[in-house]
């Protein structure tokens, strides 16, 4: 394989990265085109509505003649029906590239296949499968929904050095930090890159958290509320329909009815909550979800084995006593120290 293939998926996904957190439901595609080894376009996947990949890249070449003796570099196959916008292959054939090199092709039975044919139709070289192990990692939210039909589960949680996620009690409705700064910093990026956040009755009630981006900038997910039987007070910030939020209980009555922010959908607790969660998620079109809490929410969705990834912080202080962490067996895919925490991420293999 021409060891240029390779570097020029990297710089695509490299710029993919841009696009995260903004594009959904679609993915976050990342073009590069090259003419006589030079890159002459780029361009990544603009927020959802907007031109694809493809288009940005191409938009971005000033001199289009040279694009008959181009190679465009993809890290998706590009699509071949018509969405919010016309077919990214149709642009391709127009402007009669020479080469289209993907990185993995994509599972969505709109597409699957079907843009790679169309552009082989037209006499174009294409080649596929350049690095699509790390394409198809980049991409995990939208193969996970279009693959599992369900969104893409993060949990995270940070717990102290001898296993407590939170204190038994505490004097101030407001969170007790276990991580440093830095740490909180980084679960605000997150949170950027996640099309949802979701959480328990109990952290509400006990934290009265805003569940938005702060220290980071980005899109506000969307918040998803746990409250079987309705006790979280209405003066919680998790209901100031600053952001839409939806919240999953088990009893809707008359003044529960929903709003534009603010979505109340019913759940039956005594069934498996965590697939019904994912049902619910799914009809609202939610790609990816971050699961931060507490225990008992979070331990539902590693029961349930219905999660991807999971993020933990190991804090450096003691509680002696409080509320355990979650238990996950899992492998260890990235262990690194931030400051004086410890971050490991778990892969659900």
């Amino acid at each position: 394989m021409n060891i240029n293939h390779k570097t020029y998926i990297k710089r695509c996904l490299q710029i993919a990265k841009n696009g995260i957190g903004t594009t959904h439901p679609n993915p976050s595609v990342g073009a590069v085109i090259v003419h006589q080894n030079k890159i002459i376009g780029e361009g990544f996947t603009s927020n959802y509505g907007g031109n694809h990949a493809e288009v940005n890249a191409v938009n971005s070449v000033a001199n289009k003649s040279l694009l008959k003796e181009a190679t465009i570099y993809v890290t998706l196959e590009p699509c071949a029906h018509f969405g919010k916008t016309p077919p990214c292959a149709d642009l391709l054939v127009k402007h009669q590239f020479k080469n289209v090199v993907i990185g993995c092709v994509d599972s969505n039975s709109l597409v699957a296949g079907k843009g790679i044919e169309r552009l082989k139709s037209a006499g174009i070289n294409v080649i596929v499968g350049v690095l699509e192990d790390e394409c198809r990692e980049h991409h995990q939210r939208f193969f996970t929904i279009q693959e599992k039909n369900r969104p893409f589960i993060i949990l995270k949680w940070a717990e102290t050095k001898d296993g407590f996620i939170a204190p038994l009690s505490k004097n101030e409705q407001k969170p007790i930090w276990i991580s440093n700064p830095y740490s909180q910093q980084l679960v605000h990026k997150w949170r950027s890159e996640e099309h949802a956040i979701l959480v328990g009755t109990n952290t509400v009630i006990a934290d009265n958290p805003k569940l938005n981006v702060r220290s980071w900038f980005g899109n506000n997910p969307i918040r998803i509320v746990l409250d079987k039987d309705l006790r979280i007070p209405k003066n919680r910030k998790v209901f100031d329909e600053s952001v839409r939020t939806i919240v999953l209980t088990e009893s809707i009555i008359k003044s529960q009815e929903s709003r534009e922010n603010l979505i109340f959908e019913q759940i039956d607790f005594n069934k498996n909550v965590a697939k019904q969660i994912c049902a619910i998620l799914q009809k609202h079109k939610i790609q990816s979800v971050i699961i931060e809490g507490g225990t008992q929410t979070l331990q539902t969705f590693i029961d349930a084995n219905l999660w991807d990834e999971a993020r933990v912080f190991i804090g450096d202080t003691t509680f002696q006593n409080g509320i355990k962490a979650p238990i996950l067996s899992a492998r260890i895919a990235l262990e690194q120290k931030i400051k004086n925490d410890i971050l490991k991420i778990y892969k659900n293999d």
